[in-house]
């Protein structure tokens, strides 16, 4: 379990990011200054990345980044109106907010890295690309590939032991379908 971020550290790297980023959107500087000078406000804030997954979530960005100005997330309901999300922030200042910084090399930056928290909220399947959902189906064909043939290969030398051709033969084409098929399903191996 992650050890909670204290407020003086969140207040300290919102101090330091404002003073070292512009925002897109000037109405994020005065939500950022607010947070700052708003102790039992910036106790519920978290910083997190994915914040549109979570219940109460802001997205704000600096110049030097292409993502989008600025995003507030409530529920389902998502909006572009800085002002809107200023006033339920003041509003419910008890509630959990959730807050992503897009700016150059965010993840690679040590004050930002201090005071992320890890998002409950992102799907487990999120991350999982294309690429790694092929690899884990590559896998599980060759691992069924494996069983069956070692099974067949068993049964095959067990017909043999007890002379039962017929059931050798049969077992011998299972086998040689299974290796075919497996064969043509594979992509071609690089050299």
């Amino acid at each position: 379990m992650q050890t909670p971020i204290s407020i003086q550290d969140k207040k300290g790297f919102l101090q330091w990011f404002l003073n070292h980023y512009q925002l897109k959107k000037r109405e994020s500087v005065w939500i950022l200054n607010y947070l700052v000078n708003h102790d039992e406000i910036l106790a519920n804030v978290h910083f997190v990345r994915e914040a549109k997954f979570c219940p109460r979530g802001i997205i704000m960005t600096s110049h030097c980044s292409e993502e989008t100005p600025f995003r507030f997330y409530k529920n389902q309901l998502v909006t572009t109106d800085a002002e809107k999300s200023f006033h339920d922030i003041r509003l419910n200042h008890n509630e959990p907010l959730y807050l992503q910084l897009n700016f150059k090399k965010s993840y690679q930056n040590a004050a930002y890295v201090a005071v992320l928290e890890e998002n409950p909220y992102i799907p487990d399947e999120y991350f999982i690309t294309e690429k790694d959902q092929q690899i884990a189906e590559d896998l599980l064909e060759r691992s069924i590939y494996t069983f069956k043939r070692s099974y067949l290969t068993q049964e095959i030398d067990l017909a043999l032991d007890k002379m039962d051709q017929k059931r050798f033969l049969d077992l011998s084409n299972e086998l040689k379908k299974l290796e075919d098929s497996f064969s043509k399903n594979q992509p071609l191996q690089e050299q």
